[in-house]
């Protein structure tokens, strides 16, 4: 039995650290417009954000606010699909933010270790370039400024 708890603990270890969640100061519609605005300020595309939400009311369903927003380099998303096509998969990044059951705003997204562990990509310096600005524009995003 306690094996099976020790394998279960360390599995849980090993996959916990694809999904960043961070938690935002602000509302799900402020935290997206932050998102956006930094993102343009770093000469990032957006590409689209989708409501979630608003999808659901579409078909008289409820959901908590939700929106992912969809954005990136398209020089640093050549690189990684350079190396292996099915990169595009996972590319341009998204970011989701959500209210949850709590009430809290939550922001989503993956590491980018994700595309060098599900796809065949050797470049640890550009998902490191990855990760820290994913990083600091979800921290931003969702810090209250003083």
């Amino acid at each position: 039995m306690r094996k099976l708890i020790a394998l279960l603990f360390f599995s849980t270890l090993l996959f916990s650290g694809d999904i960043i969640t961070k938690p935002s100061a602000y509302s799900v519609d402020e935290t997206i417009e932050r998102i956006k605005t930094i993102v343009e300020k770093k000469g990032l595309d957006i590409f689209a954000v989708i409501d979630h939400q608003g999808n659901a009311r579409q078909v008289n369903m409820k959901l908590q606010p939700s929106k992912m927003i969809i954005f990136g380099n398209p020089k640093m998303g050549t690189d990684f699909m350079q190396q292996d096509m099915r990169a595009g998969l996972d590319l341009p990044l998204r970011v989701l933010v959500y209210k949850d059951n709590n009430g809290s705003v939550q922001i989503v997204y993956r590491d980018g270790t994700w595309l060098k562990d599900h796809h065949s990509i050797d470049a640890p310096k550009l998902v490191g370039k990855l990760n820290g600005a994913l990083d600091k524009i979800t921290t931003r995003a969702g810090t209250k400024t003083k």
